[in-house]
């Protein structure tokens, strides 16, 4: 049963408008860009701008989809920091700059972010049907059973000679370069 917050009339024009209107509004009395204490000037110009932005209809399409991520991603953060304090038993999540998972955390932003601003502009569409048919070349074409079958035991057999001569990728002269017994 739809309510009257979801009215065509309060989703596709007053929330965009409202979003739009205070997140320029905010940013204008932040930044102090127009003048200090210019809070009619301000208004007036993130007026003009939210008018604009629910006038076009695929930017309103991208940040719908983006608060959408948005949405999703604080969900699911929110569930990760509650299973993060039952595991630590309630210490807090601290991360020092600089460390490792502060880099690997920094990379899942940026990769998150970059990924939602595709798929909320629909420029994933056409990547994934490269992928398909990419898939559908490698995976499901006449040769690439025997192809994959011939790839995978050739792997094997050298993964296997790889552990009869003790083979460490890692090390910096290979085991088995200096052997003497």
């Amino acid at each position: 049963m739809a309510t009257i917050f979801q009215n065509q009339l309060f989703t596709d024009f007053l929330y965009p408008f409202l979003l739009m209107f205070f997140i320029l509004f905010g940013i204008l009395e932040k930044t102090e860009i127009l003048g200090k204490d210019k809070k009619q000037l301000n208004a007036g110009v993130s007026l003009v701008v939210g008018l604009i932005f629910v006038g076009a209809v695929f930017p309103k399409m991208v940040a719908a989809n983006m608060i959408l991520f948005l949405t999703v991603g604080l969900v699911i953060v929110l569930v990760s920091l509650i299973l993060w304090g039952f595991v630590s038993g309630g210490e807090g999540f601290t991360i020092e700059s600089g460390t490792k998972i502060h880099k690997f955390f920094a990379f899942l932003f940026i990769l998150a972010f970059v990924s939602a601003v595709i798929w909320a502009t629909g420029l994933g569409e056409s990547f994934v049907n490269g992928l398909s048919k990419l898939f559908f070349f490698l995976f499901d074409s006449n040769w690439s059973g025997t192809f994959w079958t011939n790839v995978i035991i050739v792997l094997l057999v050298a993964l296997g000679i790889a552990v009869a001569l003790e083979w460490n990728p890692f090390s910096k002269k290979p085991s088995w370069f200096m052997k003497v017994k």
